[in-house]
């Protein structure tokens, strides 16, 4: 899933993950499913407090200054009762390889079961290799997305990707966009 900065993708991204994993807990396994979500740019806690804000229909500024008031607090202990048994797994650990990803994604469907991974954002994951000029980032680019599919065909499971796309595309003659 590609855009430019601040177009929605995490939000779109945590929406699907949530739901997957919201449709797997309600349905006793039957829909839906178990997600792993790589959090690379944002805390763990941003990303929870995006969804309380979702469920309970209360604002995300009113969460994270704790104005809620009291008509909306049943809903905010709904939500996050809710919230609690849904199997979606958010690592936020930054700056994570490819490697990591995989051995992390092998643990939990080992330890839990997985349907599907998010990873948040492609840019931010880091190869084996170390990198010292842009040819070498594209190559990285390449072995990052060949180890997604790896580990989506390793465990049979989709993986969803989200990527920056350069804003440097309105400077251009030709408007198509391109990884940034």
């Amino acid at each position: 899933l590609a855009g430019r900065p601040s177009m929605g993708k995490t939000a779109l991204a945590v929406n699907w993950a949530f739901n997957a994993a919201k449709a797997y807990a309600e349905s006793g396994g039957k829909q839906g499913g178990r997600v792993a979500f790589f959090s690379l740019e944002m805390a763990a806690e941003q990303l929870a407090g995006r969804i309380l804000s979702e469920q309970s229909g209360i604002s995300g500024d009113a969460i994270r200054k704790g104005n809620i008031k009291q008509e909306d607090f049943r809903a905010f202990v709904e939500a996050s009762q809710k919230m609690s048994q849904v199997p979606l797994y958010i690592d936020d650990t930054p700056a994570l390889s490819i490697g990591a990803v995989r051995t992390r994604s092998r643990r939990l469907k080992r330890q839990h079961g997985l349907d599907m991974i998010v990873v948040d954002y492609l840019q931010l994951l880091r190869g084996t290799g170390s990198r010292q000029s842009e040819s070498n980032r594209v190559l990285e680019i390449s072995e990052i997305t060949r180890g997604l599919k790896a580990i989506a065909k390793e465990l049979e499971i989709p993986v969803i990707a989200l990527s920056q796309l350069s804003r440097a595309v309105e400077q251009r003659e030709d408007k198509r966009p391109q990884l940034s």
